[in-house]
């Protein structure tokens, strides 16, 4: 893996946005507890891709990138229930999710290509 990393990029950013949010969460809204679920979730998620960069085989990085991608799933889910319990509004939400979904194909297609890459050595 390079340092030119798209997916380590965008984890970055992803991660920056969900600080920001769950910042915006507990200062105006007041709310602790589905934010804290996001947040650990939502910046678990880049640093198990960085992590998957430094793996020591191509079965280490894609489970840790699967790991990543639980991680996005269970993300997803806090949104979801922010969104629909009236925390966060559509804006917030849709904008969010379609970062999210970003990260999510592009994890699922990291891993895909490692697979068939290992299979053909």
């Amino acid at each position: 893996m390079t340092h030119d990393n798209v997916l380590a990029d965008k984890s970055i950013d992803f991660a920056i946005r969900i600080t920001n949010c769950y910042k915006y969460l507990i200062e105006e809204k007041k709310e602790y507890i589905l934010s804290k679920q996001m947040f650990r979730s939502g910046t678990s998620i880049g640093a198990n891709i960085h992590e998957a960069i430094q793996g020591k085989s191509k079965p280490d990085f894609i489970s840790k990138l699967g790991t990543s991608l639980s991680e996005a799933s269970e993300t997803s889910y806090w949104l979801k229930v922010l969104y629909k319990s009236d925390i966060i509004d559509n804006k917030m939400y849709n904008s969010m999710i379609d970062d999210l979904d970003e990260l999510i194909r592009l994890l699922v297609s990291s891993i895909k290509t490692t697979r068939k890459n290992l299979a053909e050595e």
